[in-house]
């Protein structure tokens, strides 16, 4: 963890490991137009040494406020931590959602300001960062111990009741029969156990890009011993 200590006087930490020649900026020269603002940003962060480093430690800033902000609108989630613990979580926010970007220049398509297209990243980094925090030091659960507690019977009639029952039967019988070992924790950990995907994806040593395929699988297998058993799944929110 950065030291809330890490000023500005000299470049911020993550400016520093991007001064290697494996990471110079992408070409977006084919990039749509853009407003003034967000050109000259792309300049900057393109241009030699010195001119990029003022542009990075200018946009490291930036992004420190937002993550200041989003930390600081989620501090209920961490009520041990003291001030200079949310400071030294903004700022390794800050410095990974800046990494994040210099490697998604090529991205910026000019649908907003770059500014508002950066804060953007230390929101994410942010959010990611308390969430990962509040499960340190807990148990990730793997397995489905809060089956009866899926469905709110309260206001359901017998009937609905039975249904759903039987629906979750079958929903449970097709993932431990479906599905594969790997398959079956990943749904249960994201889908039953609230385990936010970042925080697994960290514990499981994998990406949130593969646990989503995951998932993603896991569920077509589902559907279709759903289907088999003349039951439908329907399609709720996708996990963000």
């Amino acid at each position: 963890m950065l030291s809330s200590a890490h000023k500005f006087g000299g470049a911020p930490a993550a400016v520093g490991r991007l001064d290697c020649a494996s990471m110079s900026p992408p070409d977006t020269s084919t990039a749509p137009r853009t407003d003034r603002e967000s050109g000259v940003w792309l300049k900057r962060l393109q241009s030699t040494d010195a001119e990029r480093q003022a542009a990075l430690r200018e946009l490291h800033a930036i992004l420190l406020r937002a993550a200041r902000f989003e930390v600081a609108r989620r501090r209920a989630a961490l009520p041990q931590l003291r001030g200079g613990d949310w400071e030294d979580l903004a700022t390794q926010s800050a410095d990974d959602a800046l990494v994040a970007i210099l490697g998604k220049l090529g991205d910026f398509r000019g649908e907003s300001r770059f500014t508002t297209w950066a804060y953007k990243f230390a929101l994410y980094e942010a959010a990611a960062s308390v969430r990962k925090r509040s499960w340190q030091g807990r148990e990730v659960p793997l397995t489905a111990e809060t089956w009866p507690l899926i469905a709110d019977d309260e206001h359901r009639t017998p009937e609905q009741r039975a249904e759903t029952a039987e629906l979750l039967a079958v929903v449970q019988e097709g993932i431990d029969q479906q599905l594969s070992p790997h398959q079956r924790e990943v749904l249960v950990a994201i889908a039953l156990n609230n385990v936010p995907i970042d925080v697994l994806a960290e514990r499981l040593n994998t990406t949130r890009g593969a646990l989503y395929k995951t998932v993603h699988d896991a569920r077509q297998k589902l559907r279709a011993a759903l289907a088999a058993r003349g039951l439908g799944l329907d399609e709720g929110p996708r996990s963000k």
